[in-house]
């Protein structure tokens, strides 16, 4: 399975997502690889500094910010359970080899208008993929949730019947996640009863349930 956590808008949470997805895949004993196809590199800057902590490896991590993903993302995938790709914002090219690659889109979006009106490029994006990949999986995945709020609400209940549809699980507005991203670590060996990791343990069942 290829999962792509694309949006065109940056500072949504894609890197973040995508490493807590492999890590928590990993721990469940399945082979996992990152691809970082954005050029900033945050995913392998994680990577880099999870070494200098000598934490152990828990699944790979690989640059591949260019357009032929969509070509060499499979050969990955051969020797993987799950490959994820962790997509670049505002760069049309690398974002339309990442959705030809994938088997299912994560779009994050935060519960805010202006989320919604950044998204707008990244489905017409989706639409122009489905030409080619009719049968592509997509969800919205609202991220950084402040809890009970009425924007967050408002933002779920409008998704309800959109296309792509929203994933129930929702990940909060945690200072968990960023503790963890400056060593290097993932909240769920940090804090592994915390609210942060089961949201995290949620999310990863329900995109394999929808991937399969």
């Amino acid at each position: 399975m290829i999962v792509a956590l694309l949006n065109q808008k940056g500072g949504v949470g894609k890197t973040t997502i995508a490493l807590h997805l492999a890590g928590r895949w990993s721990r469940e004993g399945k082979r996992v690889i990152v691809i970082d196809a954005d050029p900033q590199g945050s995913a392998l800057d994680w990577s880099a500094q999870r070494a200098r902590e000598t934490a152990p490896r828990l699944f790979g991590v690989v640059g591949l910010a260019r357009d032929t993903l969509h070509r060499e993302a499979p050969d990955l995938a051969r020797s993987a359970d799950h490959v994820i790709i962790d997509g670049p914002p505002r760069v049309a090219g690398l974002l339309r080899s990442a959705l030809l690659a994938a088997d299912l889109v994560l779009i994050p979006a935060q519960p805010s208008p202006f989320d919604g009106w950044a998204s707008a490029e990244m489905l017409r994006l989706l639409e122009e993929a489905r030409v080619f990949r009719p049968g592509l999986a997509a969800r919205f995945l609202l991220n950084r949730c402040a809890a009970r709020t009425v924007i967050a609400r408002e933002t779920a209940d409008g998704l309800v019947e959109h296309d792509p549809p929203v994933l129930a699980s929702r990940i909060g507005q945690r200072v968990a996640f960023a503790d963890a991203a400056r060593s290097g670590r993932l909240v769920d060996e940090l804090a592994p009863d915390s609210l942060a990791a089961r949201e995290i343990a949620a999310l990863a069942a329900e995109v394999e349930a929808v991937a399969t």
